[in-house]
């Protein structure tokens, strides 16, 4: 009878540190789990961040060509000096 106490009482405490290793699993899958998203949202804003350079960069060029037109529009007036009265 106290073997079968004994027996029962190691199964019972294997059985406890089972379940406690498989809560350590889940809780290192779930921090994997986190630090995954994380990577996914730090890549998300670096895309984002790359897509708002590339839009910066095409409105600098914009400006560029505009004040290009300007200058040469000036220029024509200058020395073409053509009124439109």
């Amino acid at each position: 009878m106290l073997l079968l106490l004994l027996l029962l009482l190691l199964l019972l405490l294997l059985l406890i540190r089972l379940l406690i290793l498989l809560l350590l699993l889940l809780v290192l899958l779930l921090l994997l789990l986190l630090l995954l998203l994380l990577l996914i949202l730090l890549l998300l804003l670096l895309l984002l961040l790359l897509l708002l350079l590339l839009l910066l960069l095409l409105l600098i060029i914009i400006l560029l060509l505009l004040l290009f037109l300007i200058l040469l529009a000036m220029l024509h007036n200058l020395f073409f000096n053509v009124s439109f009265c």
